[in-house]
């Protein structure tokens, strides 16, 4: 589930777990007072291993190209 940030003017901001479908939070779960929620940054998502659609569904001309430029990286550390 998403967590999601809010401000309260007495209480500072807080994070809580919601469901995407949930309405969002109209008072402070402490004090009670009106909040707003906040547009969170810097969510990190890691992709691991095989299976998304940049790394898997390249075209053969792509792949092929990008092997060629790797292994010239290779020549040029190797002649340093």
């Amino acid at each position: 589930m998403p967590i999601y940030v809010y401000k309260c003017p007495q209480c500072g901001t807080f994070e809580t777990e919601q469901r995407i479908t949930d309405p969002a939070l109209e008072s402070c779960p402490t004090c009670n007072r009106p909040v707003r929620r906040l547009i969170a940054g810097n969510v990190s998502v890691i992709y691991k291993g095989s299976g998304f659609h940049t790394t898997d569904y390249r075209s053969k001309e792509y792949k092929e190209k990008a092997k060629s430029e790797s292994e010239n990286k290779g020549d040029v550390k190797a002649a340093s």
